[in-house]
């Protein structure tokens, strides 16, 4: 089981938000990139025309950096002053990587997403790098380990980790856990303070742009690890930190932080803003309704994800000749569901595969 986050009482109900988004058709493509949300679009529009116009100076876009800091530690229950903000998954997994003692032992999923895996095994000379299926993650998990790195929902298929099991499992090693939560935060509920690292790409079940990431570090993992991108947003007073010497690293997280690309982050934080006034329960049910529903449409069992694979001969093509636009990965259908797909959009998909 995975803990639900605390967040303020919805504003929006499913039926009011939904009028923030304007898809041509039905689009069941969400673990590719998500859509944005009228208010992040038009933040984003509003911000580019003074970019154009050379209307103001950038300091208030960004302002938006530490709005989504702040916004996403309420979605995955920390406080700000533990999350760092990024631009990619692989760059902070990198810097985790790098902070791995020579000699460790580190346990990942085999078919992990790269973003996740290769930071790790292009360590492979100092530490060794042991794949398991994810179904024996928490049993490989033994006091040999000093870290295990996952996915809390897998990009391939959707699987959702038993994260109960191997936080269990890790605890009782003594072993860091490191999750990636790209395709799990937004939709499935996550309490980053249960895990030494949590990573996560905001342009997918987060609705932002690609570009923004963020990374949450627990008390112990942050003392080992070494602000090895540190430039001047990393520092204690960022404008402050522009010129020479000494070294002045913030204390938080934050130290941890690469200078964001301004015009993403003000995107992300009417986007966050959107999903936490929705209520990442209400979310939850929701897509993972239209995915069970695709599923019996295939014939296939319930299952707790939003994400569906399934093998079935031509989908893709059949899909694109409807206008459905989907995925394909390591061979087989992907369908995602989120926000701004309904049950009509489910039907359509199910009468162009089957019909």
């Amino acid at each position: 089981m995975i803990l639900p986050v605390a967040t303020e009482s919805p504003a929006l109900s499913l039926d009011q938000a939904r009028a923030l988004w304007e898809p041509v058709g039905p689009y069941l493509n969400t673990a590719s990139f998500g859509l944005p949300p009228r208010p992040a679009w038009e933040a984003l529009q509003a911000a580019l025309d003074d970019w154009r116009h050379g209307r103001t100076s950038w300091e208030h876009w960004n302002e938006s950096t530490e709005r989504s800091r702040e916004l996403f530690g309420r979605l995955v229950g920390v406080p700000a002053e533990r999350v760092a903000a990024g631009s990619t998954v692989s760059t902070f997994v990198g810097v985790l990587a790098a902070a791995v003692p020579d000699g460790a032992r580190v346990i990942v999923p085999e078919i992990d997403f790269a973003s996740l895996l290769f930071p790790f095994l292009v360590h492979e000379q100092r530490f060794d790098v042991v794949t398991v299926p994810l179904a024996r993650l928490a049993d490989a998990v033994d006091e040999l380990t000093d870290v295990v790195a996952f996915s809390a929902v897998q990009s391939s298929n959707g699987a959702v980790a038993d994260v109960d099991a191997v936080l269990r499992a890790a605890a009782a090693n003594e072993a860091l856990t490191i999750v990636d939560a790209t395709q799990a935060c937004g939709w499935l509920p996550l309490d980053a303070s249960r895990f030494d690292a949590l990573v996560c790409a905001n342009y997918k079940w987060l609705m932002s742009p690609r570009g923004t990431a963020f990374l949450t570090l627990s008390e112990r993992l942050q003392e080992r690890v070494e602000p090895l991108l540190a430039g001047w947003y990393a520092g204690e007073d960022v404008h402050a930190s522009y010129y020479g010497r000494p070294l002045r690293v913030a204390s938080t997280a934050r130290r941890l932080d690469t200078s964001p690309a301004w015009f993403n982050w003000v995107a992300a934080a009417p986007a966050l803003e959107t999903l936490l006034s929705i209520g990442v329960d209400a979310v939850h049910a929701h897509d993972v309704s239209l995915a069970n529903r695709f599923r019996a449409g295939l014939g296939l069992p319930p299952s707790d994800s939003a994400i569906v694979s399934a093998d079935v001969p031509g989908a893709a093509e059949k899909l694109a000749a409807a206008g459905i636009l989907i995925s394909v990965r390591a061979g087989s259908l992907r369908a995602s569901f989120h926000l701004y797909n309904t049950e009509a959009d489910v039907d359509a998909a199910l009468e162009a595969l089957l019909g």
